[in-house]
């Protein structure tokens, strides 16, 4: 592979404008000459310096010095494979890192990064020299050992560095860019070796940059995968972006028309044109075919305030013509990677169609670097309990022990242990992967779930019965659900409510369901194998499978075969008290909705000359009125009895129908007829037709029935 082919940033197309591409090799020479005076930085770290300190005027560059002096020490005599100084490497890494704006505690963590790995350097002396949370990052990128774990190492490794990132988002931050200069520089690897490293990096890495919103690295890690992966492909894309440069470019004169609205609008704006990258491209060649002038790039609008998104808004839906299908706010319903913009369309008089994202420039600047934005997101305030400088405090943080499990994303220690550390990204999907990679032992189930669950692209939010919320890829069933509220208690799952509807565990939830889930009382219920088949995050289908393996022949319950409806039947007539206004006609109430007193009531004329009583909401009435039956004036009698039909939803269960019948039986009601249906996934259903000596116990009626062990709901029929 060429090192055109692996590094598109050397391509006049892709590389971002006003940023002068970097001699490593001049670097290298820089690193070989050693020390200079302690007084002033060396001039191979000077432009990681520069970087920094366009983003942290006031940053401390004496702990970057010190952290470069032992890199470069460390790795003296070391090249890499392109015959560069080793030093280029973390230089390079520290530097994508410096111009995304990351802090000092990451940039110096950057430049130890393979210190512990590759040199005689140990964790004890980087703890000593920078402190706990240096020596914690430094440990969670560092990869175990190959001789200790064989052919598992490499997912070993990720699973320590997840679960470090649990601890430090910055952990990830340093392995993606290290990951980005490692594809830069492919091309000196054999082609067989530049596939395996390529499909890690599209499986795992670039799914990781997406979910941390890091989008400068992604999409370059992206067209570089796509290079190698899928060469023609890139050829062609390659072959259409030239052939765009020669042509007229419609977006230029768009971007002129939209400076021109907003500055007689009066918002202050800028309003660039953003090339798209070549991924972006393949995209929308496959989505469209044919390609317009304008599908090559995007415009970007950046202002000061949230409310002159709005504004700039208004004025490109009046002043051109809107295409309402693009329209996305992405502001009001940031996405799950702390994304905000509102995205739009719109068309010229012309006939051109230009893509517009319209954003703050913080808002920018975090959908460029993500979490790397945020500087350090565990900081302290000063002052508080924990903050460095506080009395009685230690101003470094206790580093956390390599490949702990216990923390969760998002909480943890850095500084006082009684304080829970919020991080401001909270990814819901690190805390689930956090929770079942303890369950996946094996470094094979692992790699596949980490894969499986990364190649979720979106998450939904669905609240709980008891108020809590639940965080699910999309496409989670209510299975999935289960899992990720009761563990393996959901094993004995029968059933859930979605918004108060009874609905089965295969049933997919949607963002902003509620879902209420229902377990069994039989202690040795499991899970049915059809479960793995509609269970999509990787915990619920780890405990189904270990569930499933430890039981061959899976559960048995004793009344899982199917068979016929039970029905006991009182055969004394029932009569009811409804008196219709028409001279020796028959009642009947029907058996639809089976009205008791007081009900309002209906009666409808039917064949043979009987009259039906309906109660008035029942839908059979509309039916009636609709076929034009005869409607009769029906009230009811003095008398206090009635006959009604009642249905009794519960879990399966051993003398289930003996019990329903006794509690019947306590509140003097008599049994008319009784009808058992066949279990449905531990769930049975109980149709009572009962005739009750009083109307006004129906409520006190239900509540007995619902009050036997099983049984989750009483309903009218």
């Amino acid at each position: 592979m060429s090192a055109e082919a692996t590094n598109p940033d050397a391509r006049p197309e892709l590389r971002r404008r006003g940023r002068a591409r970097l001699d490593l090799r001049r670097l290298g020479r820089a690193a070989l000459l050693g020390p200079t005076a302690r007084d002033r930085l060396p001039d191979a770290i000077s432009h990681v310096a520069e970087a920094h300190r366009a983003h942290h005027p006031d940053a401390d560059l004496s702990v970057l010095r010190r952290a470069y002096m032992l890199a470069e020490t460390s790795h003296r005599g070391q090249t890499r494979k392109s015959g560069e100084p080793y030093i280029t490497h973390p230089l390079a890494v520290t530097l994508i890192l410096a111009e995304l704006g990351a802090e000092t505690t990451t940039l110096t963590a950057s430049l130890l990064h393979d210190t512990v790995e590759d040199t005689e350097v140990t964790l004890d002396q980087v703890r000593a020299e920078f402190g706990d949370e240096v020596c914690f990052i430094v440990d969670g990128v560092t990869k175990v050992e190959k001789i200790d774990y064989g052919a598992a190492a490499e997912p070993e490794t990720f699973r320590k560095m997840l679960v470090a990132t649990g601890n430090d988002v910055r952990v990830m931050s340093i392995k993606l860019a290290d990951r980005l200069h490692n594809m830069r520089t492919l091309g000196v690897m054999r082609p067989e070796k530049q596939e395996r490293i390529a499909k890690v990096t599209r499986d795992v890495l670039i799914p990781l940059a997406e979910r941390l919103g890091v989008q400068a690295l992604k999409t370059e890690l992206e067209d570089l995968v796509f290079a190698i992966l899928h060469p023609e492909e890139y050829e062609r894309t390659r072959a259409l972006i030239a052939a765009h440069a020669g042509e007229n470019d419609p977006l230029p004169a768009i971007a002129d028309s939209v400076r021109t609205v907003l500055r007689e609008a009066g918002i202050a704006a800028e309003v660039l044109v953003r090339p798209r990258h070549f991924v972006s491209i393949h995209r929308i060649t496959l989505k469209r075919g044919e390609l317009r002038g304008s599908d090559f790039g995007r415009l970007l609008v950046l202002v000061g305030e949230n409310a002159d998104c709005y504004g700039v808004l208004g004025e490109l839906h009046t002043c051109f013509t809107p295409i309402v299908s693009e329209f996305k706010d992405f502001i009001a319903v940031p996405k799950f990677n702390l994304y905000q913009s509102l995205h739009t369309a719109v068309a010229t008089p012309d006939g051109d169609i230009a893509e517009v994202i319209v954003r703050t420039r913080q808002m920018h600047r975090v959908a460029e670097a993500g979490v790397v934005a945020l500087g350090n997101p565990y900081a302290i305030t000063p002052g508080t309990p924990g903050a460095p400088g506080a009395p009685g405090t230690p101003a470094t943080p206790a580093a956390a022990p390599a490949g702990a499990t216990t923390s969760t994303a998002g909480s943890g220690s850095l500084g006082d242990p009684d304080e829970e550390r919020v991080d401001p990204t909270r990814p819901g999907w690190l805390s689930r992967l956090l929770d079942w990679q303890q369950s996946a032992i094996d470094p094979d189930t692992f790699w596949r779930s980490l894969r499986a669950e990364l190649a979720q692209d979106r998450e939904i939010t669905v609240f709980r019965a008891d108020g809590g919320t639940l965080g699910l890829p999309a496409g989670a069933t209510c299975i999935d659900a289960a899992y990720a509220q009761h563990g393996e208690a959901a094993h004995g799952c029968i059933g859930a409510r979605v918004n108060g509807r009874l609905v089965s565990l295969a049933s997919v939830l949607a963002d902003g369901d509620t879902v209420q889930l229902l377990l069994g009382t039989d202690p040795a219920a499991g899970p049915a194998t059809d479960w793995l088949e509609h269970a999509r995050t990787p915990a619920a289908r780890i405990a189904i499978s270990g569930w499933l393996q430890t039981h061959p022949g899976g559960a048995q319950p004793a009344d899982a075969a199917p068979r016929a409806p039970l029905t006991v039947v009182n055969l004394r007539p029932g009569g009811g008290n409804a008196v219709a206004d028409l001279p020796d006609a028959h009642v009947r109430l029907a058996g639809c909705c089976t009205p008791v007193p007081p009900d309002a009531v209906a009666g409808f004329v039917v064949r043979g000359g009987a009259v039906t009583v309906h109660r008035e909401q029942c839908p059979a009435v509309a039916q009636m009125r609709t076929l034009g039956r005869t409607a009769v004036a029906v009230h009811w009698r003095a008398t206090a009895d009635c006959r009604v039909t009642l249905t009794a939803e519960s879990f399966g269960r051993p003398h289930l129908l003996a019990d329903l019948t006794e509690a019947i039986a306590r509140m003097r009601v008599e049994v008319i007829s009784a009808t058992v249906d066949p279990p449905v996934e531990g769930r049975v259903r109980h149709t009572y037709t009962l005739h009750l000596r009083d109307a006004t116990t129906l409520p006190a009626l239900m509540r007995a029935m619902r009050d036997v062990p099983g049984v989750y709901d009483v309903s009218r029929a």
